[in-house]
C-alpha cells in the first residue's frame, strides 16, 4: 500500500513510463509497473514528471512593489536602484510579509518549491531581515526559503553596512552575501570579498555574492571570490551571482579564471531574463545582451543554476514566478538549442539549482522527497518550448496545487474538436 501512485510518468531524466510510489512523503518505488494500490492516484497519461524547481537567486523583499514609489521608467539598472534607496525608508514588516507570501503563492502554482532570497541588509533598522525571517517560517510547510544577507549598498559602502550584516546573521539569516562591484573602489571591492569570506569560514556559513554584474571587463571580482574560496576552505560553498562581465572579457584572461574557478568549485547563477534586460545599457551597436559565458562554464564542469532575481519590481516589470520562463530565455541568448544543451538547461532550474542550495533528498530516485510537479509536457525539450500548465505540484506527496490542462477547443469543419499542445505536437522523432 502507498500513499500515492503516479502513473505513466515520463521522467525529466529521459525514462518514459514509469509509475512513482510514494510512502511517507519520500519516493518509495521507481517501476514501470508498480502491482499494487494507493491511498491516491494520478494518471500523468505520458505527461512529464520532474522534481520540484528550484530558484537560487530572488530578491523577495523587492517582490510584487512595482509602482512603489513610482514607476522605473527608464527601465534601467540605476533607476531601480534608485527607487529601491527611496522606497526602502518606508517599507513595513506587515507589507514585506504580505507581498512575500502572496509571491510564495504563486511560486506554488508554477510549481517552484526551494528559493533562495537575498536581503538587503543596507538599512539598519532591519526590517527586510525580521520580515523575512518571519515568512520563512510561514511558508515552511510547502516552501524552502534560504535567505542572504546581502549588503545592497556595499558592505563598505553603507554608513553601517558592516555592523547591519553582522546583526542579520546574528538574527537568523543564514548565507553571507556581498556585491564588491559595487563598492567605491576596485581595491574595497577586494577587500570586501576577503572580509565576507573569512566571516562566513568563521561561521560555517555558505556565501552568494551579486558579483560582477556589470558590462565592464576589468571588474574581475570572481577571480577574487575564487582565490578566497580556496584559501579559507569555502570550495562548493560558495556561488558567484550573475557574472556579467565575464561575456565582454579577453578570452585569454577567461582561459586562466575559468580553471581556477572550477579549482575553488565556484556554483555559478546567472539571472538570464534580468542580466539580458539590464546589461548593455551603454552600447549602441553591436550591443551586448549581459549573459555570462554558460556553455563554456558548463563545459569545464562547473555548476551553473539559473535564477529569476526579481519579479514586478523596482528593476523589473515583468516575470511570473515560472523557472521555465527563465530557461527558456537562456536557451535563446545562449544560443543552446541541441538536445543535449536543452537538458543542460532543464538541469539548470532544477537539479543544477539543487546542489547549488545544498537540499537534501532531492532529485527522481528511491528515497528522496517527493517534492513533484506533473507538466503538460512529454519531455524535457516540450517543456522549455511550452511552458506548459503545472498539473499537480507535490509536497511531501501531497498535491498542494492543481491547474486545468490547457485545451483548446476548434470549431472547425473537418478538424479536431480540441488541441493539446501539451501533447498534440511532440515532434515525431520523440513521440
Amino acid at each position: 500500500m502507498f500513499d500515492l501512485i503516479i502513473r505513466n510518468a515520463n521522467l525529466s531524466d529521459g525514462r518514459k513510463g514509469f509509475d512513482i510510489g510514494v510512502t511517507a512523503g519520500r519516493i518509495a518505488a521507481i517501476e514501470k509497473r508498480i502491482e499494487a494500490v494507493a491511498v491516491e492516484e494520478i494518471d500523468a497519461s505520458g505527461r512529464l514528471v520532474s522534481p520540484a524547481f528550484c530558484d537560487p537567486h530572488f530578491h523577495m523583499d523587492a517582490t510584487l512593489s512595482l509602482g512603489l514609489p513610482r514607476m522605473n521608467v527608464s527601465g534601467t539598472l540605476l533607476e531601480g536602484i534608485s527607487l529601491w534607496g527611496e522606497l526602502r525608508p518606508t517599507l513595513t514588516k506587515e507589507a514585506l510579509i504580505e507581498r512575500a507570501v502572496r509571491y510564495c503563492d504563486l511560486a506554488v502554482s508554477q510549481g517552484l518549491l526551494y528559493i533562495r532570497s537575498h536581503v538587503d541588509t543596507s538599512d539598519p533598522r532591519l526590517v527586510t531581515a525580521e520580515a523575512l525571517l518571519e515568512v520563512r517560517e510561514i511558508v515552511k510547510p510547502y516552501i524552502d526559503l534560504q535567505l542572504v544577507a546581502f549588503p545592497q549598498d556595499g558592505y563598505y559602502r553603507a554608513p553601517e553596512g558592516v555592523a547591519s550584516l553582522a546583526r542579520a546573521l546574528d538574527m537568523g539569516v543564514e548565507i553571507v552575501g556581498g556585491i564588491p562591484h559595487f563598492e567605491r573602489t576596485m581595491d574595497e571591492g577586494r577587500k570586501s570579498v576577503e572580509a565576507l569570506c573569512r566571516i562566513a569560514a568563521d561561521r560555517g556559513l555558505a556565501v552568494d555574492m551579486h558579483c560582477d554584474e556589470t558590462d565592464d571587463p576589468l571588474s574581475r571580482h570572481i577571480e577574487t571570490l575564487a582565490a578566497e574560496t580556496v584559501r579559507f576552505g569555502l570550495q562548493g560553498r560558495v556561488a558567484g551571482s550573475h557574472l556579467t562581465s565575464m561575456h565582454s572579457m579577453d578570452n585569454y584572461y577567461v582561459s586562466k579564471l575559468i580553471p581556477l574557478m572550477a579549482e575553488a568549485e565556484i556554483n555559478v547563477i546567472p539571472n538570464p531574463l534580468i542580466n539580458i534586460m539590464l546589461q548593455g545599457r551603454h552600447d549602441t551597436y553591436p550591443k551586448r545582451r549581459g549573459m555570462t559565458r554558460v556553455r563554456e562554464l558548463m563545459a569545464a564542469g562547473l555548476n551553473v543554476s539559473f535564477g529569476h532575481d526579481c519579479v514586478m519590481d523596482p528593476w523589473y516589470s515583468m516575470g511570473s514566478g515560472d523557472m521555465l520562463e527563465v530557461a527558456h530565455m537562456a536557451l535563446h541568448v545562449s544560443q543552446m538549442g541541441g538536445i543535449e544543451e536543452k537538458k543542460q538547461l532543464f538541469d539548470a532550474v532544477t537539479v543544477n539549482s539543487a546542489r547549488t542550495m545544498g537540499i537534501e533528498g532531492y532529485g527522481l530516485a528511491t528515497g528522496c522527497k517527493a517534492d513533484l510537479v506533473v507538466l503538460q509536457a512529454a519531455d524535457v525539450q516540450e517543456a522549455l518550448r511550452l511552458k506548459p500548465a503545472r498539473l499537480y505540484v507535490l509536497k511531501a506527496g501531497r498535491v498542494i496545487s492543481r491547474t486545468a490542462p490547457r485545451i483548446s477547443e476548434l470549431f472547425l469543419k473537418g478538424r479536431p474538436a480540441t488541441i493539446d499542445g501539451g501533447l498534440d505536437f511532440v515532434p515525431v522523432a520523440a513521440g
